[in-house]
C-alpha cells in the first residue's frame, strides 16, 4: 500500500499552487481562451513560485530540492483546477529541464540548465507525430550520423510554444533505439508552421514542426546516446496528463456542484433533485478515483519501481473520467453549461484532448 498522507512540504506545496490557481489563473482563464494568449504578468507569478527551477540543481542556479512524482501530480493538479492551458504553458520548461537533469552530460547541463533559473524559457519538446498509430517508443522522425552530425528528418505536430522557444528536445529513431535531441532554434533545416487552430487549450499556442535533413552536433544527443529513458520519460509525461485530467475534472465537478446547490427549481435547489444528486455523486467517485489511480502510479515511480503499466492505466482511465464528469457538468448547468458566460463549456472542449494529449507536460 502507498501512503495517502502528504508530508508538511507536499501540503504547503499544494496550498499555494490551489490558492495561485484560484486567485489567479481562474479569473483571467476565459478571456485567455478567447484571446488565444496569456498574459506576461501570470507568467512571471507562475516561475516565481519555482515549478521548474526548483529540482533544478544548485550548481546550476536552481533550488537543488529532491524530485517527486507525486509532488508533480499535486502541483499539475492545482494548476490545471484553474486552468488547462496556463497549467500547459506553465509547465512547458520542464519537458527540456527534467530530462536535462535526469540524464543530460556534465556539459549539457552547464550549457542549459541556468537558462532556466532567472526568468521563464519558452522551451519545449517535439514528441507528437502527425499519425494515427502514433507511439512515443516508435517514432518515425529518424537521426543518422552523418559526417559528425546528427542528420533529423520528421514532422511533429502539437509542440507547445514552438513559436517562441529558443531550444527543443526532439525525439526520433536513432537506429533502432530512439534519442532525444538537443536542437537549438536557429539550427538549419527546421521549419515552424502557424499556430494549430485547436478544439480546446486555446490559450495555449501549439505548431507543427518540419525537420528536413537538420544538422546537430554529435554532443547535442541527450546524455550522447547512453542516458536516455523513454519508457521513464513516458511514464512521467503520463501521469502529467493524469494530473490535469484531475485537475480539470475536479473544477468542472466543484463548479457544477456550487451551482446545484445555487439554482432554484419549484422552489428547492437543483441539488436536491435526485437526478440531480446522482449526476454529482458519480462526478465526485470519478475525482478520487482518478486521483487514487494517479497516486498510486506517482509512488510507484518514485519507490523506484517499473510503474509503466500503472502510469498508463492512470492516465487512460483519468483521461475517459475527466470528458464524462465535464460532460456532466454542462448536464447540470442545463442551457447554462452550453454558453461561454460559464466555463464549463470551456472545460468540456478541454477535456475532449485529453486523450490524445502525449508528451506535452512532464510531473
Amino acid at each position: 500500500m502507498f501512503d495517502l498522507e502528504l508530508t508538511d512540504e507536499q501540503a504547503l506545496i499544494r496550498e499555494t499552487i490551489a490558492s495561485f490557481a484560484k486567485e489567479q489563473i481562474r479569473p483571467i482563464a476565459r478571456d485567455c481562451d478567447e484571446k488565444g494568449s496569456i498574459p506576461e504578468d501570470i507568467i512571471r507569478k507562475g516561475f516565481d513560485l519555482g515549478l521548474v527551477q526548483s529540482a533544478i540543481p544548485e550548481e546550476h542556479g536552481g533550488f537543488g530540492e529532491e524530485r517527486s512524482a507525486v509532488t508533480g501530480c499535486i502541483v499539475a493538479e492545482e494548476l490545471a483546477c484553474g486552468d488547462l492551458s496556463i497549467a500547459l504553458h506553465l509547465l512547458s520548461p520542464r519537458l527540456v529541464a527534467y530530462p536535462l537533469v535526469d540524464g543530460g552530460t556534465a556539459a549539457q547541463k552547464s550549457r542549459y540548465l541556468p537558462g532556466f533559473t532567472q526568468k521563464f524559457r519558452a522551451a519545449t519538446a517535439a514528441v507528437v507525430e502527425p499519425r494515427f498509430d502514433f507511439d512515443p517508443a516508435c517514432p518515425e522522425t529518424t537521426a543518422r550520423q552523418d559526417d559528425g552530425f546528427w542528420v533529423l528528418n520528421g514532422e511533429k505536430c502539437f509542440v507547445p510554444l514552438a513559436g517562441d522557444a529558443d531550444v527543443f528536445l526532439v525525439t526520433a529513431n536513432a537506429g533502432g533505439r530512439v534519442g532525444a535531441f538537443l536542437v537549438d532554434r536557429d539550427t538549419f533545416g527546421i521549419t515552424i508552421r502557424e499556430r494549430e487552430k485547436n478544439m480546446g487549450i486555446k490559450a495555449l499556442a501549439t505548431h507543427e514542426m518540419v525537420l528536413e535533413n537538420a544538422k546537430v552536433p554529435l554532443d547535442a544527443e541527450l546524455g550522447e546516446g547512453s542516458n536516455f529513458d523513454v519508457q521513464h520519460m513516458t511514464n512521467q509525461a503520463r501521469l502529467a496528463i493524469a494530473a490535469l485530467a484531475v485537475g480539470v475534472s475536479r473544477g468542472a465537478y466543484e463548479f457544477a456542484l456550487e451551482y446545484a446547490k445555487d439554482r432554484t427549481a419549484f422552489g428547492v435547489p437543483i441539488a436536491q433533485k435526485q437526478a440531480v444528486a446522482f449526476i454529482l455523486a458519480d462526478m465526485a467517485i470519478e475525482v478520487d478515483a482518478s486521483r487514487l489511480l494517479l497516486w498510486e502510479a506517482a509512488h510507484k515511480l518514485d519507490s523506484g519501481e517499473d510503474a509503466s503499466r500503472e502510469c498508463f492505466l492512470a492516465k487512460r482511465y483519468a483521461a475517459q473520467a475527466c470528458l464524462k464528469i465535464t460532460d456532466n457538468a454542462v448536464q447540470v448547468l442545463g442551457g447554462h453549461g452550453y454558453i461561454r458566460d460559464f466555463p464549463v463549456e470551456l472545460w468540456l472542449r478541454n477535456a475532449r484532448g485529453f486523450s490524445s494529449f502525449e508528451g506535452i507536460a512532464l510531473v
